[in-house]
């Protein structure tokens, strides 16, 4: 093929990729209907007692079951909208017990807290302890995908894209936490590392 022959079909190629890339689809989140506008919040590190974060691994180093141990990403507050926030977290070693790895911070108070237990259940600290996925979920290693929607005062839950929790909380203002947090009842250690983080907002 001549020189100038492979000058037109590059051109074409270029062409044809600038089209697709205009005409591709924006980002949708993993579950509910749309459309939903991705953002990006800030967030701050909070690391207090044995907590400490490396990047996106959470640790928890010690067994104590008193003080505030924590290890997480604290994200920008939000006071409108229906909210949508996708992480997937892998537990690294856990021989500790009630740990939450997720929460929804409320005007007062956590008001959505998942948390893990020995069984590697995942179940909601504030609704009297309700399963949200049975013993064996969070095993060592498996990746496991949390989704949270929040409108108004109600939250739903998904686990790897299955509802598992509705229920209403607190109007006001929010914001998103994720990592390791020692709740009343529980003690570490833990280290749990969390990826693919988005947020959206409709």
């Amino acid at each position: 093929m001549s020189v100038a022959r492979k000058i037109p079909l590059v051109a074409a190629v270029l062409a044809s990729a600038g089209s697709l890339a205009l005409s591709a689809p924006a980002a949708t989140a993993q579950v509910e209907t749309g459309p939903w506008t991705s953002v990006s919040p800030g967030y701050s590190v909070q690391q207090q007692g044995c907590g400490t974060v490396s990047g996106l691994t959470m640790s928890l180093s010690c067994s104590s079951a008193s003080g505030v141990q924590r290890a997480e990403r604290r994200y920008d507050t939000y006071c409108d909208g229906v909210r949508q926030f996708q992480g997937t977290f892998r537990i690294n070693s856990m021989s500790g017990n009630r740990i939450s790895l997720k929460q929804t911070f409320g005007p007062s108070d956590a008001d959505f807290m998942l948390a893990v237990d020995s069984s590697r259940r995942l179940y909601s600290v504030r609704n009297g302890g309700a399963t949200i996925a049975p013993a064996g979920t969070a095993a060592n290693g498996v990746s496991v995908t949390v989704n949270t929607v929040h409108s108004g005062s109600e939250h739903r839950i998904y686990i790897n894209g299955s509802s598992r929790l509705k229920y209403a909380g607190l109007s006001g203002c929010h914001y998103d936490k994720f990592g390791a947090y020692r709740t009343d009842s529980g003690a570490g250690p833990i280290s749990v590392t969390w990826s693919n983080i988005r947020f959206w907002r409709r």
